[in-house]
């Protein structure tokens, strides 16, 4: 175990959220979609709530109505598996699939600065949300903007290694 952050090739991708039966079983909350995604990642980089890391697989896993349960390796006895619970949980970028020219997982998009097609600064993208209609992009600086991801429309362009996204968007609004 080590207690340093993870690092930026890491991707959070669910939590331990609590217990589940008595065979030391753990429920999961994942951020995966669908949420049994999470299942094809292993090992899981824990990061306990005290800071603390510890690289994991799963030994058993079974998807519910209500979500991903797993026991854990090492961690078959009760007071092992409540050890786990408010973990964060982590995978490598490696282990993600590849995507697309001009599609990007959510965390790569955190942090970009965001400029309207004029050159008027934004700010920068603090997070992203899913709605029934798009993701959207909320974005800090001078007030905090709510700006609908739509490639091509809204989000004009992407540039990851400047850090930059060019936007379609009314400073203003």
């Amino acid at each position: 175990m080590t207690s340093t952050e993870p690092s930026q090739h890491l991707i959070e991708v669910g939590c331990v959220v609590g217990l589940f039966g008595v065979k030391a079983w753990v429920k999961i909350n994942s951020y995966t979609d669908p949420i049994e995604n999470i299942l094809d990642y292993q090992p899981w980089l824990m990061v306990m709530k005290h800071g603390l890391q510890q690289s994991v697989t799963y030994a058993h896993a079974d998807v519910h109505a209500k979500g991903v349960v797993v026991q854990c390796a090492g961690f078959e006895d009760m007071t092992a598996a409540q050890s786990l619970v408010g973990a964060r949980i982590y995978v490598s970028k490696e282990q993600l699939p590849k995507l697309s020219e001009g599609q990007f997982y959510w965390t790569d998009l955190e942090g970009l600065t965001v400029y309207t097609l004029e050159g008027v600064l934004l700010g920068k993208v603090a997070y992203l949300f899913a709605t029934q209609a798009n993701d959207v992009l909320v974005v800090r600086g001078d007030k905090e903007r709510f700006i609908p991801y739509l490639s091509g429309e809204v989000v004009k362009h992407v540039d990851l290694s400047s850090r930059v996204m060019q936007v379609d968007w009314d400073p203003e609004f």
